[in-house]
């Protein structure tokens, strides 16, 4: 992976914001599989509602995120066991990163900005500025990724175990 400038500065500050992980990867290493978009149809209560699901009018096709995504030069995939977290750390990096010149640094997490996501009545987006798509939402199989990073990630049987979440920030 090329070395990037300010990388460990930027992992320290995912930690610094709860980060219980933080990988640097390339986007060859990201798993990417478009099938994720059937768990989202078809899984996903917010389907056809959440302000950055697929579903929405204007969202990227899988493919255009993909080839997107792969020009970046490098992945830092965040890893927490709360979906807050997660996002709270990758916002911080990327604006960080926007801060030292990567203007086009890229945060990517489930959201958890809003109790109650405006795209479910119908309205645009309350946090525009901090709301970004998740993984999966964009073809990205978080699963495969975590596997291959020794991260922990599995199905979980009920609501009580321990969940992990993952975001990531795509930097140049």
């Amino acid at each position: 992976m090329e070395k990037y400038e300010n990388l460990e500065k930027y992992i320290e500050l995912a930690y610094t914001h709860g980060a219980d992980n933080v990988v640097a990867l390339t986007p060859e290493d990201v798993v990417f599989d478009e099938r994720t978009i059937i768990k989202c149809m078809f899984g996903c209560k917010d389907w056809g509602k959440g302000c950055n699901c697929p579903s929405r009018p204007g969202f990227l096709s899988l493919k255009k995120w993909r080839k997107l995504l792969k020009k970046y030069k490098t992945v830092l995939v965040v890893h927490s066991n709360d979906k807050k977290t997660a996002q709270n750390a990758s916002f911080a990096v990327e604006t960080e990163a926007y801060l030292d010149g990567d203007v086009l640094a890229f945060s990517m997490s489930d959201c958890a900005i809003c109790n109650d996501c405006a795209g479910r009545d119908d309205l645009p987006c309350r946090s525009i500025m901090k709301s970004r798509p998740s993984f999966h939402s964009v073809g990205i199989n978080v699963f495969s990724t975590a596997q291959k990073l020794e991260l922990p990630l599995k199905p979980l049987r009920s609501e009580d175990e321990e969940q992990n979440w993952y975001a990531a920030v795509w930097l140049n």
